[in-house]
């Protein structure tokens, strides 16, 4: 292995690393997810050629960032992993190929399907149908407790409903804000001289992680459930829609887009079609996640080192892009404003227009 490849790889991890802190620290990422992803690619496939450089602190081997230190830490029971990725129909296919392959079989794979929402993943743990702990993700080990926030949350419960409960459930789900509320947010903000939020998820993630619960119950966040970690003293369903349907009958809210699917095929239909919709749902998304839906193939086909094999986030294409500005012209008007417009590398030579005071 060339000096060189080695300096890629530490720069990679260098970069990716001080994204991370940026997104999940500081709540103020610096780069498009799809910048994001392009580094992470990248570092992965350089891993892979060359597996002597595969170390256990390379952000390919880990999930998130570290938790807080004005929060207490939480270790998870069970790891919060995160997802690998598919950005075109022929890595769902590639993914759908992968896991008959593992299994053995030529059946067709059953999944569930589910927008992916843009905001912070969290854990709240259930004893006995009554709310005892929350935290973030964290690093995937380890994240913040964060359990007197997450009870100001309008539709989270404190005490679940029905009788059939475990005596300890755990529910993951995502912590976000819809794009009215976000709007009235801002607009109060705004109103008050107060700092405005860039986008839905800076303002759940600002909003979750304060110190004073009061400003979090102030603040229009909601929760959807998307699945379980640790779970005793009762057998939930052996299918993951189902086990979200039980969860939804206790009281705990689960995105109406959830859906399940026959085979790869539908998966890829309901991709397209959430997609053709995105502009008319009332929160950001930022493509759709697809699970094999049968609980006892997932214990099958388990996980790797920072997500589990039979799970993928099939990502929308980019929304928001890095571009180079290579020069800026200025101009006049009679009116003494000055025009100004940026030209930039980006393939259709987009030109953004600004007015400036003279």
């Amino acid at each position: 292995m060339s000096d060189n490849v080695l300096e890629q790889i530490q720069s990679l991890r260098a970069q990716l690393e001080e994204y991370n802190y940026q997104y999940y620290v500081l709540d103020n990422p610096t780069v498009p997810d799809a910048e994001y992803d392009r580094a992470m690619q990248s570092l992965l496939k350089l891993e892979m050629a060359h597996p002597e450089c595969v170390s256990a602190d390379s952000p390919s081997q880990k999930v998130g960032g570290e938790a807080l230190a004005k929060f207490d830490q939480v270790t998870h029971r069970i790891p919060m992993l995160s997802l690998d990725n598919a950005f075109e129909d022929h890595d769902l296919v590639a993914f759908n190929r992968r896991i008959k392959e593992r299994l053995g079989t030529a059946e067709p794979i059953g999944y569930c399907c589910e927008p992916k929402l843009d905001g912070l993943a969290v854990s709240i743990v259930y004893e006995n149908g009554v709310l005892v702990q929350a935290a973030t993700r964290g690093d995937g080990q380890v994240g913040e407790n964060i359990t007197e926030n997450v009870k100001t949350i309008r539709n989270i419960p404190l005490k679940l409903r029905g009788e059939d409960i475990p005596k300890l459930i755990e529910v993951r789900g995502e912590v976000f804000m819809d794009l009215e509320g976000f709007k009235r947010l801002n607009e109060k903000n705004e109103a008050k001289g107060d700092k405005t939020f860039a986008n839905p998820r800076n303002a759940a993630a600002g909003s979750l992680r304060q110190l004073d619960p009061k400003i979090t119950a102030s603040r229009p966040l909601r929760f959807y459930a998307y699945s379980t970690g640790q779970v005793e003293g009762l057998a939930l369903p052996n299918e993951h829609f189902a086990q979200l349907m039980r969860l939804k009958s206790y009281g705990l809210p689960v995105c109406p887009e959830t859906k399940c699917v026959v085979d790869v095929a539908q998966a890829l239909e309901y991709y397209q079609d959430i997609g053709q919709r995105r502009a008319q749902l009332a929160y950001e998304i930022d493509g759709v996640v697809i699970k094999v839906n049968d609980k006892t193939l997932q214990n099958q086909l388990g996980f790797v080192a920072r997500a589990p094999r039979w799970a993928i986030a099939f990502k929308f294409p980019a929304q928001e892009e890095l571009t180079t500005l290579l020069d800026v012209e200025f101009q006049v008007g009679r009116t003494g404003a000055m025009g100004v417009t940026p030209n930039s590398n980006v393939s259709n030579r987009t030109q953004l227009e600004f007015q400036m005071a003279a």
